[in-house]
């Protein structure tokens, strides 16, 4: 979060349901808010529990609204902001040990879409990016497996997995006066995983 003219880290648990609007009002002059956190249970529906589910809703969804709404509130006041948030093509495509995940993503883009509409006239704008694969920590277990590592690189029209840093110019993007008109929209960074099935190239 930048405070002043210069940059500072400042540790937010979003879970703590109560630390976050203290921190909205420590920023209250925030211009712009970048959110990512998340988190994931790979179960398939059958094995998950209620626990599990608690787990990954509680920080997924509850943890984001509260963050949004402190947040927003205040550029709302302001008349003026940018909210980016970060889902997940597994919102709109999806695999076995992804229910719970997949579903919380696919309710961020809704939830997107309606802070956008109530907010806009407030001049808050609100927009997501929607990854594909990324070599991360997160990913680890992933990529641990080359069979699975690989599978993946394959559903990519690019072929590869995408590296940290592409992200980021889609946040520059989206956080800049370039993308003035660009709200409730879901911009997706995805090597073109969803824009074609990949499982088989017929012959010509």
């Amino acid at each position: 979060m930048q405070a002043g003219d210069g940059a500072s880290a400042y540790e937010l648990d979003m879970l703590d349901l109560s630390a976050i609007p203290l921190a909205a009002d420590r920023f209250s002059d925030l211009d712009i808010l970048v959110f990512t956190a998340a988190t994931n249970v790979r179960k398939r529906v059958l094995d998950l529990s209620a626990a599990d589910f608690d787990r990954i809703t509680q920080l997924n969804l509850r943890g984001t609204f509260a963050l949004l709404q402190a947040f927003g509130r205040n550029m709302v006041e302001r008349r003026g902001g940018s909210i980016i948030g970060l889902t997940s093509i597994r919102a709109m495509t999806t695999e076995p040990g992804q229910a719970i995940y997949a579903a919380t993503k696919a309710a961020l883009i809704q939830m997107l879409r309606t802070a956008a509409a109530e907010w806009g006239p407030a001049n808050v704008r609100f927009n997501l990016i929607a990854p594909g694969v990324v070599e991360t920590p997160l990913t680890d277990q992933i990529r641990a497996s080359p069979e699975w590592y690989d599978a993946y690189a394959r559903k990519s029209i690019l072929g590869r997995w995408a590296q940290p840093d592409e992200m980021a110019g889609a946040a520059v993007y989206l956080a800049s006066d370039a993308s003035s008109y660009v709200t409730g929209s879901v911009l997706v960074v995805d090597g073109g995983w969803t824009a074609a099935d990949g499982r088989y190239t017929p012959p010509p």
